[in-house]
This record gives structure tokens, sequence and C-alpha cells, in this order.
């Protein structure tokens, strides 16, 4: 795809697509639809909503190449939008295998919910954020972030470090041969749960300041 990223080449070859890449793709959100019962029971895996489209989005790129060059699925929190909260997410491509989550684009107000949340419970995100399990997983919280402290926290504010942060986000990269070993379903489960007190973390005051806004909503319908 990389070297013939072309669509008469896509048509030639669809079927290929179809049976290689889409359908093992179909296979795999199905079996983590029912493995999220067991440890995530919030998080939502169905065709519709997980799967991406082949097709890139090439209105506001100079690069026009229309199809993607990796099969990647999303995993959002039941009651948000398919790009709202922390999810979970996981792509193949011919370089890697990348498994992990986090909050990729928040809007404003979640970004800030979750800042207040963290600066007023910075004990248990280190408790999640520096346990072993995370550490031996993902290392360390990465995304874009402000060279400063955001205005409304002081700058001594001990969370200062993860204050600045725009985006919230953990993942593992393995060589790209995993995703057709025995061990790779093993290892997006594994993953998955290891990132679900973080993902549960994030959500939280995304879910309460809106329980909020709609119960507001509601009172002043009357």
């Amino acid at each position: 795809m990389k070297r013939n990223n072309k669509r008469e080449w896509f048509q030639d070859h669809r079927g290929i697509y179809e049976q290689y890449v889409k359908q093992p793709m179909s296979v795999l959100i199905e079996a983590l639809a029912a493995e999220f019962q067991n440890f995530a029971p919030e998080m939502i895996a169905n065709q519709k909503v997980s799967a991406y489209r082949i097709h890139r989005d090439t209105r506001f790129s100079k690069d026009k190449s229309p199809y993607k060059t990796h099969v990647a699925a999303v995993f959002p929190r039941s009651g948000m939008d398919k790009h709202q909260g922390a999810s979970l997410y996981l792509h193949i491509a011919p370089s890697e295998v990348f498994i992990g989550g986090g909050l990729y684009m928040p809007l404003p107000e979640d970004l800030n919910a979750i800042r207040r949340h963290i600066a007023d419970n910075f004990d248990a995100f280190l408790d999640i954020v520096e346990s072993r399990r995370f550490k031996k997983f993902f290392g360390e919280v990465s995304g874009e972030q402000l060279t400063r402290v955001p205005r409304g926290f002081p700058a001594d504010h001990p969370a200062a470090e993860y204050l600045r942060f725009k985006q919230f986000l953990a993942a593992r990269t393995f060589p790209p041969d995993v995703a057709t070993s025995s061990v790779f379903f093993k290892s997006v489960v594994e993953t998955f749960k290891a990132m679900m007190p973080f993902i549960r973390f994030l959500n939280e005051p995304i879910l309460k300041t809106r329980r909020i806004r709609e119960r507001q909503d509601a009172f002043f319908k009357f």
C-alpha cells in the first residue's frame, strides 16, 4: 500500500485488503468486546464505532495519498463520542504494532476538568502513573505539553509537571511480526488491562461535569 497508494491499485487489490486486513481486525474487535466484559465493561468495542476506515482525510493535508498505511481501532467509553474522553487504541503498521490509549484531543472544558481532578487528587494519580505495573508497561505519561503551568494553578503546585500536559497518553510498541504471532491477542488484552486505571481516572471528571451540565440543562427547561 505504501508503494502503491493509488485508488486504481487499491481497487485491483481490494479483495486482499478485505480478507487479510479488514476481516482480521473485525474478528479482533469482536474478541475484545467479549474480553471487555471481564475487566472494562464500560468500554465500547464494535465494528461500527471502533474500526477506522482505510481512507485518509486529505482535506487539510499536503499529502493527498488516499489510503492509510496502517489499520487501527479505538475503544471509547460508553456515553461519549468516539473521539471524546479517554479511550483505548491500537494500530498495526508495517513498522510496528502500537497498543495504548489515553486522552488525545480533549475539549477545552474536559482538559480543564482533568487538570483540576489531578490537582485535587494528586496522590491517587501518582498511585496510578508511578505504580510498578504502569511503569513496566508504559514507562511514563506522554503527550504534548505547555511550557508553563496553565492559568488558574500555582506554578509550584506539586502536580505542576502533569498540569502542563495537553494530552495524556501511554503506549507500548512491538515489532510488526507480533501481529501474526500467538502472543498478539494476549499482549493486547494485558496492555489494555494495565491501561484501565489511567483511563478511568481521566474519564471520571469528564463524566462528572457532563452529568452536572445535563442536570442544569434539565432544570432550565422547566
